[in-house]
């Protein structure tokens, strides 16, 4: 059998700064010095970094780069406000822009919308006619924003989150319809484990289930540390990713930090308190010893 190409793997930017802006650019050359391949960056807003710029920056620090969507209450295509999916839509191509500025070949995240807890909106029950509605107006939506990204050499990964995070997409089967009703060659999956530990029977199942429509993988703790921190067995999950000869980018995005106090929230993204370079690159050894170890026994 063909040798298996294993993934790149790379390092979401929230682990270092958020915002991520101009300021920021000397962390590339850290995270590629912590054997980061690529950065996964948040598609930043008008006065956060201009992207041609961040584009030099990285190709100077040897990273390649990927972008993240996003979505709010304001530019959400799920929205029953005609001129708020209209808003997400028109995001959403700006995004794709971006993405061609910076040299991204791939836009991922929540794409349908639909912010839960992070927007301030709280989960509501649907009639089946509001379903079918909110449903073709995302496809549709999607759809278009697909035509753009494809005609820019831009890949569309679409992210189910969990069920405290949105009320649209919170599994694979559900995200996998939704990619058939887009129909479009431009768009695929992100999968986050963090995310599939919450919904999914079986993840290893799930990734397989995914199959050539995974662009995009993020091996996550279950509770967002660095890998070997949690209760995931990645062993199997790396066996999946062989199984289904996945070549594609993993990005690591360990969010939890070290203070465990009474009443500090969990949620509530927070700035490193220490070089944490060091538990970056263990996590990324492990991460490759086990796709290595897969690979070996898929041949």
């Amino acid at each position: 059998m063909e040798a298996w190409r294993m993934p790149r793997v790379g390092v979401i930017s929230m682990t270092y700064a958020r915002p991520f802006t101009a300021r920021a650019f000397p962390l590339f050359a850290r995270m590629r010095d912590a054997d980061m391949e690529f950065v996964e960056l948040l598609v930043p807003e008008a006065d956060e970094m201009e992207p041609r710029a961040a584009g030099a920056a990285l190709r100077e620090a040897g990273l390649g780069v990927l972008l993240t969507a996003r979505v709010n209450a304001m530019r959400d295509p799920a929205s029953d406000d005609a001129d708020v999916r209209a808003a997400g839509i028109s995001y959403l191509r700006h995004c794709i822009d971006v993405c061609a500025e910076i040299g991204a070949p791939l836009l991922g995240g929540p794409l349908y919308g639909a912010p839960l807890v992070f927007a301030g909106r709280a989960p509501r029950p649907f009639a089946e006619e509001a379903r079918a509605k909110r449903v073709a107006w995302v496809a549709e939506g999607l759809a278009e924003v697909a035509r753009h990204a494809k005609s820019a050499g831009v890949a569309l990964a679409i992210e189910p989150l969990n069920r405290f995070e949105t009320d649209f997409c919170n599994t694979v089967s559900q995200a996998l319809e939704l990619v058939r009703l887009v129909a479009s060659p431009a768009c695929g999956l992100i999968l986050d484990t963090f995310h599939m530990n919450m919904e999914e029977d079986d993840l290893p199942e799930a990734i397989r289930l995914a199959g050539a429509h995974l662009l995009h993988f993020q091996a996550n703790e279950n509770h967002r540390g660095f890998l070997g921190s949690g209760h995931l067995d990645f062993s199997p999950i790396c066996r999946a990713l062989a199984a289904i000869r996945y070549t594609g980018p993993i990005t690591l995005e360990p969010f939890r930090r070290d203070d465990r106090r009474l009443g500090v929230p969990l949620a509530q993204w927070r700035p490193p308190e220490r070089d944490e370079d060091a538990d970056l690159r263990r996590s990324a050894e492990v991460l490759r010893g086990l796709l290595f170890a897969a690979g070996a026994r898929r041949c």
